[in-house]
């Protein structure tokens, strides 16, 4: 994946699909109100590791994992003493394992020589990581340093939003542009990890259970399925 360095720039002028965003945001803020990111993690850098290891694996899988690798390498240092046999067999079940393993031993090794061993708090800093893009660094700098430098597009975001309406599109840069433009800077964080839970709880992939969902009169693909019958 080619990774973007240059910031995103929201659009202007949405005001209508601006009003229904924020409606959406507000029903979802009601219905998780203490929605965090499901990754378990202590500190920047175990939350950096686990973002880099969930790309097409479930974050159940990832806390899983990173029990076991967090007790063996808790920081930067640890992690970049590891040897890359060792911690291919360690990430082996999330998936992608050799090159997982490569880019968190490259992204260890140059946060000890370049960072101290220190997350850095930006984004262009964080582009310049092994197995770091803009999905990633959002999710570190929202969650571990509460800045918010953009909108997480994982899977749940992406297909969620299109079925809202809120979106049509299918390119997750462009998503987050069009979602960056839609909300205000201070719902980003909250925003992703709100429509995350709602993915798994109620909005499920090929299963959605839209008789039970608190967004039904604001979904037109809700509104557009066939009503079920008793």
């Amino acid at each position: 994946m080619t990774k973007s360095k240059a910031p995103l720039r929201p659009e202007r002028g949405r005001g209508t699909q601006s009003a229904r965003a924020l409606a959406i945001d507000d029903v979802l803020q009601r219905a998780y109100p203490d929605a965090v990111c499901a990754l378990d993690h202590e500190t920047p850098f175990q939350l950096l590791i686990a973002t880099i290891l969930s790309a097409q694996c479930t974050d159940v899988r990832v806390n899983i994992v990173t029990q076991e690798l967090f007790r063996r390498a808790p920081d930067a240092v640890s992690m970049a003493a590891l040897d890359l046999g060792e911690l291919e067999v360690l990430v082996h079940s999330t998936g992608f394992f050799r090159a997982k393993a490569k880019n968190i031993l490259g992204t260890a090794t140059l946060l000890v020589e370049q960072h101290g061993g220190e997350v850095p708090s930006n984004m262009e800093a964080l582009l310049r990581l092994p197995g770091v893009a803009r999905k990633t660094a959002n999710v570190v700098l929202g969650t571990a340093f509460q800045i918010a430098s953009g909108v997480v597009v994982d899977t749940h975001v992406q297909r969620i939003c299109n079925l809202l309406g809120l979106v049509k599109d299918e390119n997750p840069t462009r998503i987050e542009q069009s979602l960056m433009s839609l909300l205000p800077a201070e719902r980003w964080i909250g925003f992703s990890h709100r429509i995350i839970l709602h993915g798994r709880a109620v909005c499920i992939a090929n299963r959605p259970r839209c008789a039970e969902c608190t967004l039904a009169s604001l979904c037109p693909s809700a509104s557009a399925l066939p009503a079920r019958k008793t």
